[in-house]
């Protein structure tokens, strides 16, 4: 299987191990600084999209009971069912990043641990569906690669594919998209070692 063909797979590959991910992703949020920081960057009570939800622990949660409407999207109908269960007011999604139009936008976009599933020109394709769901003002936050270039990792005994543009890319395409950076930091060893994106839409 190509890299890419594992690329396009990884929704199948979540769905087969649902379980499994709910249970080693935990409800643990050692996310919670840079989740504080997505908030402070967005407008008081925003609506906000969370790309990629998996089983709704622990950022929809966080977010839902900081005062959030969240509206989740995740390509496995089994973590999606999940969601529901646990947050039934909420509105939960089957469907792929890639191939979305809600046609509403939203005050925060968030993308963690999922966007950098795509291949490098889905990435690019995606600034398109940021732009398109962001209000004025919104707060994006994704997690990619400290530099360029594509890995295959492992879960479940299966390949999971990663990737990431060039940190001067995704400066590219954030300014070619309307967004302006509000922080980033490279594999931030205060979370886990993940490289983060804060970015803000402008208002003009």
């Amino acid at each position: 299987m190509s890299w890419h063909s594992s690329s396009k797979n990884i929704g199948a590959l979540y769905e087969r191990h649902a379980a499994a991910f709910d249970e080693d992703r935990g409800k643990r949020l050692v996310e919670r600084a840079w989740m504080e920081r997505f908030r402070a960057a967005m407008p008081k009570s925003a609506t906000v999209l969370d790309l990629g939800c998996g089983s709704g622990e622990p950022v929809a949660r966080f977010l839902i009971e900081a005062g959030h409407r969240v509206t989740g999207v995740d390509s496995s109908p089994t973590l999606i069912d999940l969601c529901r269960s646990r947050f039934p007011a909420y509105e939960w999604i089957v469907a792929d990043m890639r191939d979305l139009r809600l046609d509403r936008r939203f005050g925060g976009i968030i993308a963690w641990n999922s966007f950098f599933h795509l291949t490098p020109d889905d990435q690019c394709a995606m600034w398109g569906v940021f732009r398109a769901h962001a209000e004025p003002g919104a707060a994006l936050m994704f997690t990619s690669g400290p530099a360029a270039g594509e890995a295959i990792g492992e879960y479940q005994g299966e390949a999971l594919y990663h990737a990431s543009l060039d940190p001067a890319d995704y400066e590219k395409l954030a300014r070619a998209h309307g967004f302006d950076v509000v922080s980033y930091v490279p594999e931030d060893q205060d979370c886990g070692g993940l490289t983060v994106w804060l970015m803000q839409k402008r208002s003009n």
